[in-house]
């Protein structure tokens, strides 16, 4: 029998989940890009045994309600299977709150935020957020597009200028590539975020989360 109560707290559990020691933030399903090796493009909502089906998407309270403490993580991460930085005002609203609280915050992106947004928002995240782990995906315009299939016309060069400005603003950003995807040379990528002044992690093809 499903109460009030019950749906509420499986709510939270879907917009707010453990793991790695971290607290996952899942706050939109909406996204900038179609990739081809996204589980949600394949018919799968479901991330380290999570199901992140949003039926709708939560407000700025009830995801501070569904993270408690903030300070008993070690990061606060924003990720799920969309892009948090299509909620900017929300996701904001959030990482001040949990920066005021002592809390660390991640944020888990594309790097599209400003072309999304038409302005420069690195100095506005770098006031809540910490850090930032960027998806470049690919060494070259042409296998970006192939892989991720973007929304937005100019996004291959948004994301390289995003994650200079980010270093710039004091973010700690991190780009990540996928070792598998087809026709991606992962050292050409660490190399690229070399030139940006910015860390590189290396990815696995379909472990997410």
């Amino acid at each position: 029998m499903h109460t009030a109560a019950t749906e509420a707290e499986a709510f939270r559990s879907i917009i707010a989940y453990p793991l790695h020691g971290n607290c996952y933030l899942n706050i939109t399903s909406e996204c900038t890009l179609r990739c081809g090796f996204c589980p949600k493009y394949n018919r799968s909502w479901e991330v380290q045994s999570y199901d992140l089906r949003l039926h709708r998407e939560p407000s700025a309270e009830e995801v501070l309600q569904a993270i408690g403490d903030p300070t008993a993580y070690k990061e606060i991460v924003f990720c799920g299977l969309g892009e948090p930085t299509t909620r900017f005002e929300v996701l904001m609203a959030i990482a001040r709150a949990v920066k005021a609280a002592g809390g660390r915050v991640r944020v888990n992106t594309d790097g599209l935020a400003n072309l999304r947004e038409g302005r420069d928002v690195t100095a506005e995240m770098a006031t809540a957020v910490d850090a930032l782990s960027i998806s470049l995906n690919a060494q070259n315009e042409a296998l970006y597009i192939q892989h991720t299939r973007p929304r937005l016309p100019g996004a291959y060069a948004a994301v390289l200028e995003f994650a200079r400005l980010a270093g710039e603003r004091g973010i700690d950003v991190t780009l990540t590539a996928i070792d598998g995807l087809k026709g991606v040379d992962v050292a050409a990528c660490e190399q690229i975020a070399h030139r940006l002044g910015v860390k590189f992690r290396r990815r696995e093809l379909d472990n997410v989360g």
